[in-house]
């Protein structure tokens, strides 16, 4: 079984961002404070159910997966991540901006990019490289719970090679915000966030920051330890 504390680097928009309070209040859950918050009103008169709805994103909090989960490598340590995060920041690069949506993906909602952004699948890739020593071997448990058999053979290859199989080609920026729905219910619910998301009038997004998150055991959700702005 995988250990802990888990780590991911992931992009969050900052603790003062409309559209991090806007994932955090849909959520119940604040990655940057480790709060619970209520659930909107309106989620609720649209979904009874919208603690379910939001069940699985909300172990996470409100983020983009840049290096998904790992327990670290024998041998590394919190603090020599954290190190690795404060060099990676710091070298000058574009920054990646996009114009976000709310969308459907994979059967699940989410802030996606309206149209492919070629600098930011750059930066991703990056991500997965720069911190990959950081992971250890992937074990036969961790790749069987990935279900290798229902992904292609590029993801399977990049499973073994990166111990997660939507990196580099593969690789999709989505902020989630829902579990999977079946197309029934995925229609009231893609409205009414859309229409939550318009009143922010956000019309691009930077992605101008790394953060790291931890898990310290199974029991609990993911919490943001530190960040870092990208430089430019």
């Amino acid at each position: 079984m995988t250990g802990f504390p888990r780590y991911a680097i992931y992009f969050a928009a900052g603790s003062d961002s409309a559209i991090t309070r806007f994932g955090a209040e849909l959520l119940g859950y604040d990655a940057y404070t480790g709060h619970e918050l209520p659930f909107p009103a309106d989620a609720l008169h649209v979904a009874p159910d919208w603690r379910d709805v939001t069940g699985d994103p909300r172990k996470y909090g409100f983020h983009a997966t840049l290096k998904a989960p790992i327990a670290l490598a024998s041998g590394k340590s919190e603090a020599e991540l954290m190190a690795a995060c404060a060099a990676f920041a710091a070298k000058a690069r574009p920054i990646p901006a996009i114009r976000p949506v709310v969308d459907s993906i994979s059967g699940f909602i989410a802030v996606i990019p309206a149209e492919p952004v070629d600098a930011l699948q750059e930066f991703a890739a990056d991500c997965v490289r720069e911190f990959d020593s950081f992971r250890p071997p992937l074990t036969a448990e961790d790749r069987a719970r990935r279900k290798p058999d229902k992904l292609s053979e590029r993801q399977r290859d990049y499973l073994d090679r990166w111990g997660y199989p939507y990196v580099m080609e593969e690789f999709r920026f989505h902020m989630t915000l829902t579990g999977r729905l079946d197309a029934e219910r995925r229609g009231p619910i893609l409205e009414m966030l859309r229409d939550r998301f318009a009143a922010l009038k956000v019309d691009t997004l930077e992605i101008d920051r790394i953060a790291l998150f931890r898990q310290d055991d199974a029991k609990v959700r993911f919490r943001i330890i530190d960040e870092w702005k990208l430089a430019r």
